[in-house]
């Protein structure tokens, strides 16, 4: 099937793909669009099931990240790589020099962070062969601690602080006492359960990785669950934080929780189940709305700013969901419709 025919393809401008055979690295990096600036997003690595499933992530993430970029009032536009392969077992240093390689060859069109499976060492190493890796030399931190240049913090903050907008705006509430329901105990995932704990929720966790559940366990005191008993929980939000793709309609059904919110990219299967979440009276947050502490972070690493600007950046997240959540009420449409309506008016509109 031709990249074109793709299902989630949506006129990406430009899509490559990588083989390495000295190196075994299997990678493609797409270009969703550069309207507003140059293409920024993270390199994913993930033990993808197979070549197209590792297609289908990156054409939905790179378009998601051009939404993300104009809703949090960026100037630069949508990418991202993925690298095929379990980053526990086949990540080494040649690995990660010829994926800079490989960013390197598209001449400064995509410019790559950090994700999933990858960490700012990993970045570090590709950044000897291209000047085009973000997130290395970070001085700015959401809390003015030491920076390094990982932005889950930044990230995980903006997702706390939405999730808890989300709350105020559905139930009227506050997160005392909140039962939340995260899935994905990742860089970020942990970061949130930290910043829920610390706020008075009630947390319930699953992760494919049984350590992180038992951290999040012994350190905040969660609740641990099955992988698929996440979905069925009396809880008051299902926050998933790991792969994307996981509300389906089959799920939805058994989704109790009145809002969802959480870190993970594409959470919608389809953008149809949207819909179905709203006529089930569930509240929910565009991921690339409340995930977009990263992006935002990384974006203030490359201007004059300061901790505190940065900071403030991040929360204006809660008055942009805010903004989705009121127009979504007046025109009975799904959140996820009008976030990316409101994306396209401002990534489409003429300088």
């Amino acid at each position: 099937m031709s990249v074109f025919e793709h299902i989630e393809f949506d006129q990406h401008e430009h899509v490559a793909f990588c083989h390495d055979k000295e190196t075994g690295l299997k990678a493609i990096i797409a270009i969703h669009n550069t309207h507003l600036g140059a293409s920024l997003g993270g390199c994913r690595m993930w033990p993808y099931s197979s070549d197209d499933e590792a297609l289908n992530d990156v054409l939905r993430l790179s378009k998601g990240m051009t939404y993300k970029a104009a809703m949090a009032g960026l100037n630069q536009g949508g990418g991202k790589a993925v690298i095929l392969g379990d980053p526990r077992k086949v990540k080494t240093v040649a690995l990660m020099r010829a994926m800079g390689r490989f960013v390197d060859s598209l001449s400064g069109q995509y410019i790559s962070a950090e994700d999933s499976g990858m960490s700012v060492a990993d970045l570090k190493i590709m950044a000897e062969h291209s000047n085009h890796i973000a997130g290395i030399e970070a001085k700015y931190h959401v809390f003015g601690e030491q920076a390094d240049g990982n932005p889950a913090p930044s990230t995980a903050y903006g997702v706390f602080v939405g999730l808890r907008t989300s709350v105020e705006f559905a139930l009227g509430r506050d997160l005392q006492g909140v039962k939340v329901a995260i899935q994905g105990l990742g860089h970020v995932g942990m970061r949130l359960a930290e910043h829920l704990h610390k706020a008075g929720a009630i947390l319930y966790v699953t992760d494919i990785y049984p350590e992180t559940v038992e951290k999040a366990v012994s350190q905040f005191a969660a609740k641990a669950v099955s992988l698929n008993e996440i979905y069925d929980l009396d809880v008051d939000v299902f926050a998933p934080c790991a792969m994307g793709a996981i509300l389906n309609p089959a799920n939805i059904t058994q989704i109790k929780a009145k809002v969802v919110a959480g870190a993970a990219n594409n959470q919608l299967a389809t953008e149809a189940c949207g819909q179905l979440l709203r006529e089930k009276g569930i509240l929910y947050a565009p991921d690339y709305v409340i995930n977009a502490g990263g992006i935002i972070d990384i974006y203030h690493q490359k201007i004059p700013s300061s901790h505190d600007a940065m900071k403030a950046h991040i929360e204006r997240i809660s008055t942009t969901l805010v903004e989705v959540y009121q127009r979504a009420n007046e025109l009975e449409q799904a959140t996820n419709v009008v976030a990316n309506q409101i994306a396209e008016e401002r990534f489409t509109k003429k300088a």
